[in-house]
């Protein structure tokens, strides 16, 4: 219980200490540091982090030719067209 009052009272130090360096008078010459109000500005002043290195494009190609179209040549023989044969079902079939 003692360690956590103890605790409790340096994160308020702290807290006070932060917001009193926060609020000092500067320069208003963004809008982070009281550019637009009252002179006083409460903020974190975070510098922008750049986390990835910017995308390379590759160009477009000169020409975009599509690959030929294949058809199959058609089966040689005879098409049988679907019948019965000895009681059971036979689909179409070339021969």
């Amino acid at each position: 219980m003692h360690a956590t009052k103890r605790f409790g009272a340096l994160a308020a130090v702290i807290g006070l200490v932060a917001i009193g360096v926060t609020a000092m008078p500067g320069k208003a010459e963004a809008w982070w540091r009281g550019g637009w109000c009252c002179g006083v500005g409460i903020g974190v002043v975070v510098p922008p982090v750049v986390v990835a290195p910017a995308p390379v494009y590759a160009p477009p190609p000169v020409y975009y030719a599509p690959p030929p179209a294949y058809y199959a040549p058609p089966p040689q023989g005879r098409w049988i067209p679907g019948h019965y044969e000895g009681g059971y079902w036979v689909p179409g079939h070339y021969v």
